[in-house]
């Protein structure tokens, strides 16, 4: 196996513009959790999951049978559910990555968590169920979050200019077609940056939580530019830099991810209005009184335990990566920044399925939560996929049957640039999430649609309505 991974060169060097996107690993699992309340602590996992037996190795994903009481008095086949786990051994088998967790909730209630896998190739260690990942653009939904506690406290306004907080980012150009661009590339993100033109009006708030701003956008002729990351820059060190860079399209007129640096704005101007750093805001404001305790910006000097090696594929060999650049114990990135657990993160997700309150903690009113979730960007504007438009720093179901899926209308979350995902279905009444170390693997958005495939049609009992 060891032969299989190549130590990648330069790896260093790689900075994150979201542009993201192994010989077969024998599958080794922990016991499948089926039917506990989501709020219990599970850290103490299976801690013999290295001793399992063969048998039990060369299972299909490496998953014990669920109980099927629990399993279908929360509305699931305990057969069906078995499919998620063979979807990620698919991809396990493919070299794609070598171990995964995935966690279903449902009614605040865990219905099947299971980790499979290795969390490190080159020494064998089994997945766990409390890996720490790097959830890369998962991030902003906290940034979103963050910059929502801001406006309910008066500090904030969606439609405020960026420049209230960030004066430098007042005047920005705009990435003009030149002559010899089609008129097809002229109405894309794709113009080659030859000519800028003033910006019709200052970009808002809002257009940088939609991603209709044209600010640094990962296919855009800006991402070729790219803005460095030093040893010690901090989010106040990078705004000037930013300002250097024109928008790819006029704010508003389409809809263009913008991978990372969006939400580092982002995260600064919740630094500028609320006083404080924004690891710290988040710390204090978000992530203790959830009881977010394995959710964090940087790593200590030591490294993590727990956390999972990340991997990219290069000619069908899966290579370590080092850390991304940003990740410099100063640089607080609101685009892509945080390292979790799929149980952490679903606290999160909770206080969100909830309508901002997790506990006797709330974070958001329930109007707040409902505008972060409701699709202020329709799925008809240039850009967006049929069937799902796009909220506050989430993407938002508009119609299923035109997205070709199986989630309800109104279904919301989003994705990070290593292989993690997470979805909250608020008419079953469903979370789900999936975390893996896979840098730049072209298949993830299949793999995304492939999991909530595979978790709702584990649904059985027709109770959407609450009945």
């Amino acid at each position: 196996m060891t032969n299989a991974i190549k130590r990648s060169k330069g790896a260093a060097a790689l900075i994150l513009l979201s542009a993201v996107l192994a010989a077969p690993l024998a599958p080794l699992a922990q016991e499948i959790v089926v039917g506990r309340s989501a709020g219990t602590d599970s850290s103490a996992n299976s801690s013999n999951a290295a001793s399992e037996s063969a048998s039990s190795r060369s299972n299909a994903g490496g998953a014990d049978r669920s109980p099927a009481g629990s399993a279908e008095r929360l509305g699931f086949s305990p057969e069906r559910l078995e499919r998620i786990a063979q979807l990620m051994q698919r991809q396990i088998e493919a070299n794609l990555f070598p171990g995964a967790v995935t966690l279903i909730v449902r009614d605040d209630e865990i219905a099947y968590f299971h980790a499979q896998g290795l969390m490190d190739v080159a020494t064998r260690r089994p997945m766990e169920r409390d890996a720490v990942f790097r959830i890369m653009s998962m991030t902003k939904p906290v940034v979103a979050v963050s910059i929502l506690m801001m406006v309910e406290e008066g500090k904030v306004r969606l439609t405020d200019p960026v420049s209230r907080f960030i004066p430098e980012l007042e005047a920005l150009t705009v990435v003009a077609p030149d002559e010899q661009d089609t008129a097809a590339s002229a109405s894309s993100t794709t113009a080659r940056v030859s000519r800028t033109v003033p910006a019709d009006r200052e970009i808002t708030i809002r257009d940088l939580l939609t991603h209709t701003a044209g600010f640094m956008t990962t296919d855009g002729p800006s991402s070729a530019r790219g803005v460095a990351i030093g040893a010690g820059d901090s989010l106040a060190d990078l705004m000037p830099r930013l300002a250097e860079v024109p928008l790819d399209f006029q704010p508003g007129t389409r809809w263009a991810y913008s991978g990372q640096f969006a939400f580092d704005v982002l995260a600064r101007i919740v630094e500028i209005a609320s006083g404080m750093p924004f690891g710290d805001f988040a710390q204090q404001r978000i992530f203790d009184p959830l009881g977010m305790t394995d959710t964090f910006f940087h790593l200590p000097a030591e490294g993590h335990p727990r956390l999972a090696t990340l991997y990219r594929t290069a000619d069908g060999e899966l290579e370590p990566m080092a850390e991304m650049p940003f990740v410099n114990g100063a640089y607080f990135s609101g685009g892509g920044g945080l390292f979790s657990t799929a149980e952490d993160y679903l606290k999160f997700a909770r206080m969100l399925a909830n309508g901002g309150a997790l506990g006797e903690a709330r974070l958001l009113g329930r109007k707040t939560v409902d505008l972060m979730r409701s699709a202020l960007v329709p799925d008809t504007l240039p850009g967006r996929t049929a069937g799902e438009g796009y909220g506050l720093g989430v993407r938002v179901v508009t119609d299923p049957a035109a997205r070709n899926t199986l989630v309800s209308t109104g279904t919301f979350g989003w994705s990070g640039a290593f292989n993690t995902h997470f979805f909250i279905d608020p008419v079953e009444r469903i979370i789900g999430i999936f975390m893996t170390q896979s840098a730049f693997l072209e298949s993830r958005w299949q793999l995304r649609d492939d999991f909530e495939t595979a978790v709702m049609q584990a649904l059985v009992d027709g109770a959407g309505s609450g009945d």
